[in-house]
């Protein structure tokens, strides 16, 4: 049974809320935590509670801060308990449908930010989840459109609602299915990326309780810990216009295998690039650009010589 930690008798501040909050969070080494939580339940940021510290909380702010330190007691992730998390520059609700987006995919999207693919190219995310990627992407002007997929019909309600809430709605299309099933048989496109469920099944009690107890088994898990990246990589070929991306998340001991697997598959410059740690976490290869045929390449010269005299 949860029980709600106490608040000091009287009418509690704002600071005692803090104080009793890092106090308890202490038990399950989350001091660090209590700020955010306080600020969370209070809808302020962490930033703004020390000039409020002596403000007075009213009962219904003591009960809803009491619940939550219960639950996260309890063992249950932060941003399950506000029911929120920041990613970049953006705000997402996320609940137990999905996987909380984490600061090594915000890495992942820097690095495609960072490709030399169009504004207006085809991007696939594949395991879109709570739309962290593709939202992000589209938030931040770097693409157009984003197709987003997931094997979850509940995570793509998430990530619907978080698409509503950013006014991205109608440049994010979602299509439910495993891996590269949602795809058309003649389409293709330009990105795909992915944070892939990479943790091998083995591995499960070695996550924090807070991790394998709460976020989805199916995003986590697959197998070996490659499987559903071996997938990805096989299917690239079939999916990857001429020249196109492929960018994955991938673990932090599967550098050498992953980037094996994308040269087998026929994939161009694959390289795998490390986090601020020095651990392998992202995977990135392109595929071959097509050879132009004698037709095509004579309508591209005469285009070309057009634009010259013009």
């Amino acid at each position: 049974m949860i029980t709600t930690p106490p608040l000091p008798a009287g009418r509690p501040t704002i600071r005692d809320a803090l104080r009793n909050a890092s106090s308890e969070l202490a038990a399950i080494g989350a001091a660090g935590e209590a700020r955010h939580l306080v600020a969370g339940v209070l809808g302020t940021s962490a930033g703004r509670l020390h000039p409020l510290g002596d403000a007075p909380l009213d009962h219904g702010d003591a009960s809803a801060l009491g619940a939550a330190l219960a639950r996260r007691l309890a063992g249950e992730p932060l941003a399950y308990v506000l029911g929120s998390v920041e990613f970049r520059e953006i705000t997402l609700a996320v609940d137990p449908r999905v996987l909380i987006p984490r600061p090594e995919t915000e890495y992942l999207v820097d690095l495609v930010v960072g490709l030399p693919v169009a504004s207006d190219a085809r991007v696939l995310e594949v395991g879109v989840g709570s739309g962290a990627i593709a939202l992000s992407l589209l938030h931040e002007g770097r693409f157009r459109r984003v197709v987003g997929t997931d094997v979850s019909a509940a995570a793509l309600e998430v990530a619907r609602l978080n698409a509503s809430a950013l006014g991205l709605r109608g440049r994010l299309e979602l299509r439910h299915g495993r891996t590269y099933a949602p795809v058309a048989a003649r389409e293709r496109f330009d990105l795909v990326v992915s944070n892939p469920p990479y943790v091998a099944a083995a591995e499960r009690e070695a996550l924090p309780p807070e991790v394998r107890e709460h976020e989805p088994a199916e995003a986590l898990f697959a197998g070996d810990g490659l499987d559903v990246i071996r997938a990805l990589i096989r299917g690239a070929p079939q999916i990857l216009a001429s020249g196109g991306w492929l960018a994955l998340e991938i673990g932090a001991t599967q550098g050498v295998e992953v980037r094996r697997a994308l040269r087998e598959a026929g994939l161009q410059d694959a390289r795998v690039v490390t986090d601020l740690t020095g651990r392998d976490r992202i995977a990135i290869a392109r595929a071959p650009v097509a050879a132009v045929s004698g037709s095509n390449r004579n309508e591209a010269e005469a285009s070309s010589h057009e634009g010259e005299a013009r």
